[in-house]
């Protein structure tokens, strides 16, 4: 899409962190935006705030994407306030919270991170897409991460699975897409590919948010946890500092992506370079996976 001014955008996550930086960027574009988010209180203060400088370009609709309903609820009040959508940020993600090895991990860390992460990108895939092909016109941006695309953090194993996931499924969304000679458009956006970076946004806090159908019997509950401050202090200790990433920049790179209709949409780094080609080479010659990372944002081995 060349020109954004008029046009409506769905941002799920939408209460903070990316989620919020991609409304704002296309509110400035001169969007519409239907901002959502799991967290209504959140949510109903981000809109409130945006509302003094935007006024009725911009509505709030809580929503839990790992439900389908919830999905198709966001797309019918999108509609009903104006009129389309264009553009689909299928960006909310969470962390697993997870302990220890990955064969110690709760099956409800599974469910919970498989749940948002990957359902409730196949969620907004399935509510949007046949409108976006009906009206002939439309993209969809995926949120991933470098952590399960370029290569997985092996401490973090159940995000980076999740993410991984989301890598394919929008790889495969763009090839059924061009199949079809569609102009809709797919792409995936990796918020933060510097190393060692991230991003500091609620993510660290891996319990916000968690519904109780995810509950950990006889486990620890991760509510509250902070996962930020471990990862800095093992980072130190392996003499490495944290870059963190402005989500202004990644909401920048995402609207030049979008007008220029890529399908990757990253910041290239060294690092990254690196990675990618190691991974292609382990592939193509057969050799041990050199190019697992570590340590893990949002889990460390227990010791």
């Amino acid at each position: 899409m060349q020109n954004l001014g008029g046009k409506t955008a769905v941002v799920t996550g939408g209460g903070g962190g990316i989620g919020r930086a991609l409304g704002e960027r296309f509110l400035a574009e001169g969007m519409r935006v239907a901002l959502a988010d799991i967290d209504a209180p959140l949510l109903a203060a981000t809109v409130a705030e945006l509302r003094e400088r935007h006024g009725d370009a911009v509505i709030g609709v809580p929503t839990d994407v790992s439900l389908l309903e919830s999905v198709e609820a966001l797309r019918d009040a999108a509609v009903a306030a104006f009129g389309a959508v264009h553009l689909v940020c299928n960006n909310a993600g969470i962390p697993s919270g997870s302990d220890g090895a990955l064969w110690e991990h709760h099956v409800n860390d599974w469910r919970w991170a498989l749940d948002v992460n990957v359902l409730g990108v196949v969620h907004g895939i399935n509510a949007f897409v046949p409108m976006l092909l009906a009206q002939g016109e439309g993209h969809v941006v995926n949120t991933s991460s470098s952590n399960g695309t370029f290569a997985p953090l092996s401490n973090s194993a159940v995000y980076a699975t999740t993410k991984s996931a989301v890598t394919t499924i929008t790889e495969c969304l763009y090839g059924q897409l061009r199949a079809l000679d569609s102009p809709v458009q797919a792409s995936l956006m990796l918020p933060s590919t510097r190393s060692p970076g991230a991003l500091n946004t609620g993510i660290w806090r891996p319990g916000r948010n968690r519904p109780d159908r995810y509950e950990r019997p006889g486990q620890a509950p991760v509510e509250g946890r902070d996962a930020l401050t471990p990862f800095v202090e093992q980072l130190t200790r392996h003499g490495q500092e944290l870059v963190f990433a402005p989500v202004e920049e990644v909401a920048e790179i995402t609207l030049e992506g979008i007008l220029a209709d890529r399908f990757w949409i990253y910041l290239p780094g060294d690092k990254s370079r690196a990675t990618i080609d190691e991974r292609a080479a382990s592939m193509r010659d057969a050799l041990p996976p050199g190019y697992l990372v570590a340590p893990s944002p949002w889990n460390v081995p227990k010791t």
